[in-house]
């Protein structure tokens, strides 16, 4: 792990290896590399971070205030992720009826912003305890953007039947209150000590839009743009990840202010290295079905392909 790497990998600088990261959310594969259970030893996650030569640390905090706490959520059920499928949760039924429940939304009234200040000294507290001591960018992030934030609140059947209904209103009046509720956010995290910011917004699926791709250029990414102003003006490094399919958005996406992204390997790697292999940090592009359940040789093919094809880009680089 190196910190050294992490930060110049994301700046494009040539590094003596590969910079490493890794989305985790598996307790088992902590506990094989650790011995520990990480709902029990808080401190296992750190050590499995140091066990696999974390450079990147993926995180984002959405702030101190818990969404389900305040605001109707429903609760979308989970599939079985874990070994002992004790993560597995039927649905519920959601708290919003119809469209005209989720029109009558607004994000910022129902689950409350924390004073501007408190937000700040929550974030640089939060990004001081998470930095201090770790060799590797651990950078700051918000989860729920604006499709993220939608997908909480109603559930994909309801987000669907509202943006189905009525476009122009799901756009201007029920994604613009999460914009409001997500910009004092970004604003906060602007002021702090942070280096690098991961704006995260699942607003596509495997197959891509879900929605027109006019949508998106009209109520999402000028958004994205008025987001993510503040921390460019501050020299934030921001990186933006989202599931799915979205390398037909690039362009939009790096005229928004992104300067690096983080992908599925749906997209289209040879587009990302082509297009943005010299400007962008690129974090992805092996399948990481091959990389877990993989035999060695198959990893080894898998990552082979990968380097052949950003090897032209490399050299430039260096």
């Amino acid at each position: 792990m190196s910190y050294e790497i992490g930060w110049d990998a994301l700046h494009l600088r040539w590094t003596p290896r590969v910079a490493r990261t890794e989305y985790n959310d598996n307790w088992e594969i902590v506990r094989h590399f650790t011995g520990k259970d990480p709902r029990s030893h808080p401190e296992a996650r750190a050590e499995f971070n140091d066990a696999v030569h974390l450079d990147f640390l993926w995180c984002t905090d959405d702030g101190p205030t818990e969404w389900g706490a305040v605001g109707r959520v429903p609760d979308m059920g989970h599939a079985a992720y874990v070994e002992d499928a004790s993560d597995y949760r039927l649905p519920r039924p959601s708290p919003f009826a119809d469209p005209l429940d989720v029109f009558a939304f607004d994000a910022v009234a129902e689950c409350g912003v924390p004073p501007a200040e408190r937000l700040v000294s929550y974030y640089e507290h939060w990004y001081a305890g998470a930095q201090q001591g770790v060799d590797r960018v651990v950078p700051g992030g918000r989860y729920k953007t604006l499709i993220s934030g939608a997908i909480q609140a109603f559930g994909w059947e309801m987000l669907l039947a509202a943006a189905g209904e009525d476009p122009m209103r799901f756009g201007e009046q029920v994604l613009g209150s999460f914009f409001e509720l997500s910009l004092r956010h970004y604003r906060a995290w602007a002021r702090t000590s942070i280096q690098v910011f991961m704006c995260h917004d699942d607003m596509v699926w495997t197959q891509g839009p879900f929605m027109n791709p006019e949508f998106y250029r009209q109520y999402i990414f000028p958004r994205y743009r008025q987001l993510l102003a503040p921390l460019r003006e501050a020299g934030k490094r921001i990186l933006f990840t989202s599931d799915g399919t979205y390398d037909m958005f690039l362009a939009e996406l790096a005229e928004a202010g992104v300067d690096g992204f983080c992908f599925e390997p749906t997209n289209d790697l040879a587009r990302l290295v082509r297009d943005y292999g010299t400007s962008h940090a690129l974090i992805g592009g092996a399948d990481c079905r091959t990389l877990t359940f993989g035999a060695t040789q198959d990893i080894e093919r898998e990552l082979t392909q990968v380097f052949a094809t950003a090897a032209d880009y490399l050299v430039l680089l260096r």
